[in-house]
């Protein structure tokens, strides 16, 4: 069975903005990373059932760099999309409230890294997200 791995953060603005940001592939570029030695270089969207979705993600000095890809297998505008990547899978639910957007990230973990480190470099990358949607207000 599958370890499944969440992590979340509330975002003070509409979910419009929220979905956006999550889904442009500019605004991607802008906040995809883990830490600040990171960055990533090229994102695309195919935002519907069956569609691509590719971030390239490097080390600054050039040292290491992947490919981030999957495909999407459900798109709720403005509340949830699901993804495969790999043989693993995640959802992404954007949930209003009366104090903003939740984003709840669950994906499946890998056996190759613990699950605590995977899970601090997925809520790192939440947490810029958050930061750049706010500052874009």
């Amino acid at each position: 069975m599958t370890t499944k791995i969440t992590v979340e953060t509330l975002i003070n603005a509409p979910v419009a903005k929220v979905w956006s940001a999550y889904t442009t592939p500019s605004d991607i570029k802008q906040w995809n990373t883990a830490s600040d030695d990171w960055h990533t270089t090229k994102s695309t969207v195919d935002l519907r059932v069956g569609g691509i979705f590719s971030s390239r993600m490097e080390a600054k000095d050039g040292s290491f760099g992947f490919d981030f890809e999957g495909t999407y297998t459900k798109v709720v505008p403005h509340e949830l999309l699901e993804f495969s990547f790999g043989d693993r899978a995640a959802s992404v639910e954007f949930i209003t409230g009366a104090t903003g957007v939740t984003v709840r990230v669950v994906f499946d973990a890998e056996s190759e890294n613990p699950i605590e480190q995977q899970q601090q470099g997925w809520q790192s990358i939440l947490d810029n997200f958050a930061k750049f949607v706010q500052a874009k207000q």
